[in-house]
């Protein structure tokens, strides 16, 4: 106390100088904060002519109608989104449907921007087609690798032509750019894809998916680098490509517009068989029967908002349900096979094994609102599908995971009702760490136990982004496991579940309401409790050379058909499959010779080559020999794949030199079911709404005859230009610079002193 009591009479006797010094320093400061409180004004001269008389900037008060806006470099200005509207045509002709997606870009501003627009299609789609309406003009796009074609796109744009550029970031993830839509002008881009149709216990299947789920994307892990040899290292990031696949996302509850990127749908089913049953899953239709194997559908209300999949299913009537199915196509004098057969089922009398179930659930904050309720519902059925001889254990998930048992224990009354009492206490909260998960539920204590069949059940939306992680740690850590994904709620990833479950060597299921809980999860159990058709192979007799995909063929489960892609030089002679079915060799022939001409057949060969050489990276495969594999078919067969882009540009110029161009992604609706605070939390800017389209397509127009846009030397490949970016006003930058470094000498000064002259006596 006596120190302190010296301390404060020293400090009377500072010199007058040091006062002095005090103030001055206290002065600066606080005239350095008055000055930084200053609003800058923008200087005149960098603004350009017409900006705001009307350019492409606005302010909140200038908008005529609801729409979204963007924050603009320009502070108090926004920029207006491009909308977009689609109409679908799907033409389905026995297993095989061409699908063609209209996509209507219309520019509400007074400025010119470039629309990009994420969305899904389904995973095994061979999307080849290309096609862009300006006005009374039409370019069709071409196929390119995916360097040279973003090249071509930005060197277009930056010249002010139209164009628009197709990349596919997974292989039911796209997007869409379109350079250069003028004040109150409309594009319209249209893009076609061939795809086969699902079969599976006698129930015929096809989606369309209208909306792509947010994503997880874990972080980094520092741990996780990748050494160039020299010692080096760089971070391994798990979702490399994630800007790619994060669009923005409009939260219902503080948007309440009944249509956002509004969607009318149009089906001509031809199935080749007579018709029993046609069903919407989640929309309704209106269905006009023109005969009794032909129908044609549409959405009820005409047009739909984008936040669920389309589902059509139908079956034949009964005792007319094809079991084979054979189309051949013939290209460049090479003839292509597609392939169906249904095996027979398994005797009645066989005797199942005792299972070990894993079930893995999905609590992140993704499976929010109906979803959860959903995995929960089917979860509780699927415990009580147990037997006694059975055991079995329960592992969530969302950012930590956690197993309900150390292991798997036996089926008893009292384990599961245990294991029924933590899945009705489950909510839904977190990240989707799903990767941990999946490999606890890989682990197996028990590897060499023959008896016992080993099942892992995964439950989830899939709403990942580091999918590849996945595929790895399923290839690595699968042993004697079987893995059965069960897709849950209105979007969910199928590309990771479908692949997910053929690499597990089980199955897919998807269910989409509570409605088809009981229904969807008893197929499933089904699947589950009978033998497996394994060590499927396809051979043709008279010394055929070809070439069939997928390859291997997966394993089959109770009423799921073989399906085969083959290429060869002539179709004649037999196919031949054969199997194992409960230990009983298994075969079919095919008569090639009696095969039906099926339109986009090379399509679905190429298209299934490429999945096939994609997966082949997690057994080794050098990545150089399965780029070559994968850019060699997808040029060859003008196919959009993660190393191509189809890209078409009109050489006219469009934007006036001098005139800004502005970038804004295109938001999607949010999944219905889900919850916009679970998945983005409560700090989410809110947007304005978007003005419904005031006309829907037309789509009688034919965009036939089309001009294709040939290399033009204006397009030579060269680096994209920079970014255009919005006018920024003049700045005091250099002086608030220099006045803040006085302000941080006066400050070390005045603690300089203060130590000096405060110091404790000696």
């Amino acid at each position: 106390m006596d120190r302190y009591r010296v301390n404060m009479v020293s400090t009377d006797r500072t010199p007058h100088y040091i006062t002095l010094l005090n103030f001055l320093t206290v002065l600066v400061i606080v005239l350095g904060g008055l000055f930084l409180l200053i609003p800058k004004a923008p200087a005149q001269t960098a603004t350009p002519q017409g900006l705001n008389a009307q350019g492409n900037l606005i302010t909140p008060n200038e908008t005529e109608f609801g729409t979204l806006l963007f924050e603009s470099t320009t502070p108090g200005y926004y920029v207006k989104a491009p909308l977009v509207a689609t109409d679908v045509v799907m033409d389905i002709t026995g297993p095989i449907a061409r699908t063609k997606v209209t996509q209507r870009f219309t520019n509400p501003s007074k400025g010119w921007v470039e629309g990009k627009y994420v969305y899904p299609l389904p995973e095994d789609a061979a999307v080849d087609t290309l096609r862009m309406q300006i006005g009374d003009r039409f370019i069709e796009g071409q196929i390119k690798e995916k360097g040279k074609a973003k090249i071509i796109y930005e060197t277009a744009k930056a010249k002010g032509y139209k164009a628009s550029l197709v990349e596919q970031e997974r292989p039911n993830i796209f997007t869409n750019s379109v350079a250069n839509i003028g004040p109150g002008e409309t594009i319209i881009v249209q893009i076609e894809y061939q795809e086969s149709v699902r079969l599976d216990n006698g129930l015929f299947s096809l989606r369309f998916p209208m909306v792509v789920a947010p994503r997880y994307n874990p972080a980094p892990k520092i741990q996780m680098v990748d050494f160039d040899g020299q010692g080096w290292g760089t971070v391994n990031d798990p979702v490399p490509d994630r800007a790619n696949i994060e669009p923005p996302y409009v939260d219902p509850a503080k948007d309440p517009q009944e249509l956002r990127n509004p969607v009318t749908l149009v089906v001509n089913l031809n199935a080749g068989f007579p018709l029993e049953t046609i069903t919407s899953t989640h929309h309704n239709i209106i269905v006009q029967r023109e005969h009794e194997e032909h129908a044609i559908l549409t959405l009820k209300e005409g047009e739909v908002k984008a936040n669920k999949d389309f589902e059509l299913t139908w079956t034949a009537k009964a005792g007319t349900s094809p079991h084979a199915a054979l189309f051949k196509e013939t290209i460049n004098g090479e003839e292509y096979i597609l392939a169906y057969l249904v095996p027979p089922q398994a005797d009645e009398d066989t005797i199942s094994r005792p299972r070990e179930t894993i079930f893995v659930i999905d609590n992140s904050g993704s499976m929010g609102g109906e979803s959860i309720r959903q995995a929960k519902a089917a979860l509780l059925l699927a415990l009580d599908q147990l037997e006694s001889d059975d055991t079995f254990n329960i592992i969530r998930f969302d950012n930590t995971f956690e197993l309900v048992f150390p292991r798997a224990v036996q089926a008893t009354p009292v384990n599961v009702a245990s294991a029924k009492g933590f899945v009705s206490a489950l909510d839904a909260d977190g990240g989707t760490e799903m990767l941990p998960a999946l490999e606890a539920s890989l682990i197996d204590h028990t590897p060499t136990d023959t008896d016992r069949v080993r099942q892992v059940i995964f439950l989830t939306d899939g709403a990942i982004g580091n999918e590849a992680q996945l595929f790895a740690a399923i290839r690595q850590g699968l042993g004697r496991s079987r893995l059965f994904t069960v897709g849950i709620g209105s979007a969910p990833n199928s590309y990771f579940m479908s692949r997910a479950a053929r690499m597990g060597r089980g199955t897919f299921t998807h269910i989409g309401n509570t409605s088809q809980v009981t229904e969807r999860m008893a197929v499933l159990f089904d699947k589950l409790e009978n033998p497996v058709m394994t060590d499927l192979v396809a051979n043709w007799t008279d010394n055929i050379n070809g070439e069939a995909w997928p390859n291997p063929l997966p394993d089959l489960y109770s009423g799921e058909p073989v399906v085969i892609t083959a290429k060869m030089d002539e179709a004649k002679g037999k196919l031949l499959i054969s199997g194992n079915l409960n230990n009983d060799a298994w075969l079919a022939e095919l008569n090639l010779r009696g095969a039906a001409f099926g339109k986009g057949v090379s399509k679905l060969w190429a298209r299934k080559k490429i999945a096939s050489i994609e997966e082949s990276r997690f057994d080794g495969m050098p990545w150089q020999q399965i780029d070559d594999a994968v850019l060699k078919t997808a040029l060859g067969h003008h196919l959009v794949s993660r190393l191509t882009s189809l890209v078409a540009v009109d050489v006219t110029p469009s934007r006036p030199d001098g005139e800004n161009l502005t970038t804004r992604d295109v938001p999607l609706n949010l999944p219905e079911g889900w919850d916009f605070d679970k998945v983005f939390g409560t700090d989410i800017l809110d947007p304005e709404p978007t003005p419904l389209r005031d006309a829907t397509l037309d789509t009688g127009i034919e965009l036939a005859g089309l001009a294709v846009a040939d290399e033009n030397p204006a397009l030579t490949p060269q680096p994209p230009a920079p970014g255009l970016a919005l006018p920024q006003g003049a700045t005091t930058a250099e002086l608030r610079m220099g006045l803040g470094l006085l302000m941080l000498l006066g400050t070390a000064a005045l603690l300089w002193q203060r130590g000096r002259f405060a110091s404790p006596s000696r």
